[in-house]
């Protein structure tokens, strides 16, 4: 199965400078190279489709690819575990360049096609959140009951620490502190 990531450029490598316009949809991980990520961080769902709207434009030895990437993630919250959707739009500006070239900050390709796929991943991946959030203000889950604080409220104190426990004794008359 060839990659859905395919473009052909042999058009814009004859007529340099010259672009085109390239606009589609495919499955993210078509060829299920990719394994799933821990689950307290943001991932690509199995089966998602991502948007690819790009402008291919030909320069002497190469393809530059300007554009945007969008692309649906989940993950669950860092603070009470709930699940958490979003979309990854990120812009790109990259190069292609052919394989005989020296160019360690370009993608290659080989002959009149270029294959976006490696360009699209590592720009989703890039933009993945690591540590998810459900919103900002996400109150987490009591550390004492594990209920979650975003939805009701509990009666558990926080734990005494024992090295300051002795300190919750003490008491001080008012009296005295005002005669010194």
């Amino acid at each position: 199965m060839g990659s859905p990531f395919l473009v052909p450029v042999a058009a814009l490598r004859r007529d340099i400078p010259s672009s085109s316009t390239v606009a589609f949809t495919a499955p993210f991980d078509a060829e299920a190279e990719f394994t799933p990520r821990p689950a307290g961080e943001g991932d690509v769902p199995v089966g998602a489709i991502v948007d690819v709207d790009v402008r291919l434009s030909s320069f002497s030895g190469g393809i530059a690819v300007r554009g945007r990437v969008r692309c649906p993630w989940t993950g669950r919250c860092r603070r009470c575990s709930r699940e958490v959707t979003g979309t990854v739009d990120v812009a790109v500006d990259e190069r292609y360049v052919e394989t005989s070239r020296a160019d360690d900050e370009a993608y290659r390709y080989e002959g009149d096609t270029i294959d976006l796929a490696p360009l699209v991943h590592d720009a989703v991946f890039l933009e993945l959140p690591l540590t998810p959030l459900c919103r900002d203000d996400c109150r987490g889950l009591c550390v004492q009951c594990g209920v979650d604080l975003n939805d009701e409220a509990c009666e558990c104190r926080a734990p005494v620490d024992p090295r300051w426990a002795k300190l919750a004794e003490l008491r001080f008359d008012e009296d005295s502190s005002e005669s010194r």
